[in-house]
């Protein structure tokens, strides 16, 4: 497993791979919006990190790195469960310098589990326009 920075050349298989990560695990939600485009509005001014496995980009991650705050960590469907999001999850834990934080839709009970086994805990709970959240931290 290599995590590696994003580059410009990831663009076009990230959008994919967001899009269908989101339609795989949001099932919840009216997809019929979502476009391509939508990984480039919701990544922009982030550090994007990239994991490559057996030469296949499987997933990434985005960090808004001045909160500690990850808006973002996506694996390929056909790759869930290959450690992926795992190292992706631990490199940017690395990367913290106090309290991080994420936000997870209370519908995605997979994504929660993950975190959780992660050593992340429920702080809070909110309202976003995908429906409620939870407010989860690390503690460095």
């Amino acid at each position: 497993m290599i995590i590696r920075p994003y580059t410009e050349a990831d663009r076009p298989f990230l959008r994919t791979l967001f899009l269908a990560a989101r339609r795989h695990s949001w099932t919840w939600l009216d997809d019929s919006d979502w476009r391509l485009e939508d990984f480039d509005h919701a990544t922009l001014g982030e550090r994007i990190l990239v994991a490559e496995l057996e030469g296949h980009r499987v997933g990434f991650a985005a960090v808004l790195e001045q909160d500690n705050f990850l808006h973002s960590l996506f694996v390929d469907p056909e790759w869930q469960g290959s450690g992926a999001g795992s190292a992706l999850l631990q490199a940017v834990q690395r990367s913290f310098t106090s309290t991080g934080a994420l936000k997870c839709l209370a519908e995605n009970l997979q994504a929660q589990s993950f975190y959780k086994k992660h050593g992340w805990r429920t702080v809070a709970q909110g309202e976003s326009e995908q429906g409620e959240y939870l407010l989860m931290h690390f503690v460095l």
